[in-house]
């Protein structure tokens, strides 16, 4: 009976709701497709849409540093906001976000459109079927209030909008996996918690101008288990080409140009590094959509467009539910697997010039001169005058860095950031009850070099690295984080070092290549000489060494600290990486 009931209420609600429709409009439609609303005013519409209808509830996941609550909207065809109860309904989970840039607000206006058509209109009504969504409006809350005409210079429209970096001036979207910035912090708590199936990131392209109102990446390029990137490529991007051909509103990949702003001289697509929305879904083995709106386009054009991506997006996830679960259960079961560490394990990707394929692109006419002022080319779009060409595409990035995988990591407990930073992306860890003395492998750092330029609050190092296998004691309180868990491919980027994205490359444990004590010359003068007569050899390598390296040989402490570092004295955790792998199956067992 009860059920009957809930039946009848949903459809009387239905009903109301498809009258007030009028009543639901939004900011940017009353204002012609010519403005986005403010912080207030988004939230404002949000609970208007929370009051409307008892599909659509209104949560947060998180406070900014200014104080602004981070906003959800949730979107069930019963009213479910329980991950447990959406799990056990069979349903998949689609999260899309707007605003990580907020001066790039077409998602978040598409999607408040698209959530107020399916509660209003009943042919939308399916695409929640069997998918439930998380929509967060505004990601970047602060940045977005910092409001105003002149925040993109290269973007026709809205009116006025938010800033690209938040309060801190960070780029959240440089941030998933170091993760420095507290709305991150909060999103990946909602991310692991719900585990979303599938994401899109609504952005604003820059670059060139061209005839394509959206551009698009999806990750099947090597950086995602391969049945989950087969699916993503050979299912999901073909059905989001055709359906927008059909909606006369063509699209075509995101693509870098060989020659910045010159599409003609050829365009490259790329990997996405895992501190990217798309590619850290792609190591946390979930699909993602990023969507470019292009900047030279209207505003409402490029919100019409995003509301047409993320519809289609909607209707496969619900003609592919099944399935797409089918598949990614079995990429998470694969990334527990053994044959998965068997596999040198893809670092890094850079762009392939070894192939390529001719392409159609619909761009528009430009000329190239030369600036009399700056002396730098200049290139003049004419937006009236569009083009067909057939020009190089190069769309197979190569990995470039491989590492063998251990079968667990173990960190010790005074790196208690790095434990808690892993624990924010979902990762399984547990904690040594006693202190464990043990052969891991690891790694010593050499030719260490910090970016000079601050690139997001930090200096990236760079630096060689050797593997070496050390005893080592690790104190109680250590954590071991074995790799057979559904986080493998987001451990593996975080703790391996020559990962472009790893807490060493973002100088999270620079310390280790500081050193810390030191040695009067007065005191190794005659120390050396000693280490001369106890081994000959010592000498015969320490000329050889002064005569292929000219500074060396004229800088006394460098001739003395090589010295030094041959003797008990010198740190012998200098440079040494603290984080050992274990390598051995049958050692990891006796740990746990």
């Amino acid at each position: 009976m009860r059920i009957v009931i809930t039946t009848f209420i949903f459809l009387v609600l239905g009903f109301n709701l498809s009258a007030q429709e009028k009543s639901l409009e939004t900011y940017y439609e009353k204002s012609g497709g010519l403005r986005t609303p403010r912080y207030d005013e988004t939230i404002g519409y949000c609970k208007k849409l929370d009051a409307a209808s008892p599909l659509i509830t209104y949560t947060t996941f998180g406070i900014s540093p200014q104080g602004r609550a981070l906003p959800l909207l949730i979107a069930d065809s019963k009213g479910r906001t329980d991950v447990a109860d959406i799990r056990n309904s069979g349903n998949l989970v689609l999260m899309v976000q707007a605003c990580i840039h907020a001066g790039e607000p077409d998602g978040k206006d598409a999607g408040l459109l698209l959530l107020r058509d399916i509660i209003t209109k009943k042919e939308l009504r399916p695409l929640l079927d069997h998918v439930s969504i998380l929509f967060i409006p505004i990601f970047n809350v602060d940045g977005h209030e910092r409001f105003g005409p002149f925040n993109r210079i290269n973007q026709d429209g809205p009116e006025e909008m938010g800033w690209r970096t938040t309060a801190q001036n960070l780029n959240l979207n440089r941030d998933y996996l170091k993760a420095d910035a507290p709305e991150m912090q909060a999103w990946l708590k909602l991310f692991n918690h719900w585990l979303p199936d599938f994401l899109v990131d609504c952005h604003v392209t820059d670059g060139a101008d061209y005839q394509y109102v959206i551009t698009y990446a999806l990750e099947t390029h090597g950086n995602m288990e391969k049945k989950l990137s087969d699916w993503t490529s050979g299912v999901m991007e073909p059905y989001l080409v055709a359906g927008m051909e059909k909606v006369a509103m063509p699209v075509f990949p995101y693509v870098e140009f060989r020659e910045w702003h010159d599409p003609r001289s050829g365009l490259v697509i790329n990997a996405a590094p895992p501190m990217l929305s798309q590619g850290y879904c792609a190591a946390q083995n979930r699909p993602a959509l990023l969507i470019e709106s292009h900047m030279l386009k209207p505003y409402k054009l490029r919100v019409e467009g995003t509301y047409e991506m993320l519809r289609l997006v909607l209707q496969k996830m619900n003609d592919e539910a099944a399935n797409l679960k089918k598949l990614i259960a079995g990429a998470d079961n694969f990334t527990k697997g053994t044959e998965f560490r068997e596999t040198a394990f893809p670092l890094s990707f850079s762009e392939s010039f070894a192939d390529s394929v001719m392409t159609d692109f619909r761009g528009v006419e430009y000329t190239i001169d030369t600036s009399d002022l700056t002396g730098g080319l200049w290139f003049h779009y004419d937006k009236n005058s569009p083009a067909a060409w057939q020009i190089p595409m190069f769309p197979n990035p190569k990995p470039d860095a491989f590492v063998k995988l251990p079968e667990a990591y173990i960190i010790p407990p005074q790196f208690a950031e790095i434990i808690y930073r892993l624990k924010l992306h979902g990762v399984e860890m547990h904690e040594l009850k006693e202190e464990q003395t043990m052969d891991v492998s690891t790694y010593r750092f050499s030719n260490a070099r910090w970016q000079q330029r601050s690139y997001e609050g930090r200096h990236k190092l760079q630096c060689a690295v050797n593997e070496s296998v050390e005893r080592k004691i690790f104190p109680a309180g250590s954590v071991l984080v074995p790799m057979n868990q559904r986080t493998a491919r987001v451990i593996a980027h975080l703790l391996e070092p020559l990962s472009p994205d790893s807490f060493v490359s973002w100088g999270f444990f620079d310390a280790v290549l500081e050193q810390k004590e030191y040695f009067e010359t007065y005191v190794m003068e005659p120390e050396a000489r000693k280490m001369i007569r106890e081994n000959p050899a010592l000498k015969e390598e320490f000329e050889k060494l002064k005569a292929s390296d000219k500074a060396f040989a004229a800088d006394q402490y460098a001739q003395l600290m090589w010295f030094y570092n041959k003797t008990p004295w010198s740190d012998k955790q200098f440079n040494l990486y603290p984080v050992g792998r274990i390598m051995n199956a049958e050692t990891l067992g006796k740990l746990k």
